[in-house]
């Protein structure tokens, strides 16, 4: 567990080190294949930010916590999220990461009303256009962005990416900076500088994303390696 502590650590210099803005970063610790105990270090080292994806270890976790009265865990949905799963997450999710689909944000507009609340919301896009992943292409969302302001019980805050798979620094950088170029671009047209997240980057390539203005990195690897 001494290890978990040291990663933890290493990472927040990073993020000191490498983002021009460090105090608007936020750190998800990425828990999808750990356990309690693992959880219960990252919460003594005040990292509070959890990231899961899969409905139902989320619940499972969150009702654990629940349990414990430990209610200061910020939930975070950062998986392909399947709409007939969104009732279940509804009551307590704190940020889905990856809205892909306009019937998706329709589901959660609606289940976030059951519960008299805003659920907080940012848009995926597929910057590299890669088959193997989920996201919007630019051009789809655009065609749909009018809807996505009519919502009364969601808030888009931002945008999510994954990069590709490769330590090409260039395509990489390509990737992050164009998805901030997008989200600068659409707070000028559409969202008057209301969108203020970007999540990108993990633990292979979360340093290029800070340095190309990721306001959410999700690691998990590292922490735990």
């Amino acid at each position: 567990m001494d290890k978990i502590k040291e990663n933890i650590q290493e990472i927040l210099k990073d993020i000191k080190k490498y983002s021009p803005y460090p105090d608007k970063v936020k750190f998800i610790a990425v828990t999808k294949y750990v356990g309690i105990p693992e959880i219960e270090e990252i919460l003594k080292n005040k990292v509070y930010n959890l990231g899961e994806n899969r409905v139902q270890l989320l619940s499972e976790k969150y009702l654990y916590f629940k349990d414990k009265n430990i209610e200061n865990i910020n939930w975070n949905f950062i998986g392909n999220l399947q709409k007939n799963k969104v009732k279940y997450i509804a009551e307590f999710i704190s940020l889905i990461h990856s809205v892909n689909k306009l019937s998706l944000a329709k589901e959660i507009d609606k289940r976030a009303g059951e519960w008299n609340k805003k659920i907080d919301i940012l848009i995926e896009i597929n910057i590299a256009g890669e088959e193997s992943k989920e996201g919007y292409k630019i051009d789809d969302f655009n065609s749909e962005i009018l809807e996505y302001l009519k919502f009364k019980n969601l808030n888009v805050i931002g945008l999510m990416t994954m990069a590709p798979y490769t330590k090409d620094e260039k395509i990489l950088r390509d990737v992050f900076s164009t998805l901030k170029k997008i989200k600068d671009d659409l707070n000028k047209k559409y969202f008057d500088n209301r969108l203020t997240e970007l999540s990108m980057g993990m633990s292979g390539d979360y340093k290029i994303a800070l340095e190309e203005g990721a306001t959410i990195i999700r690691i998990g690897t590292k922490i735990f390696k």
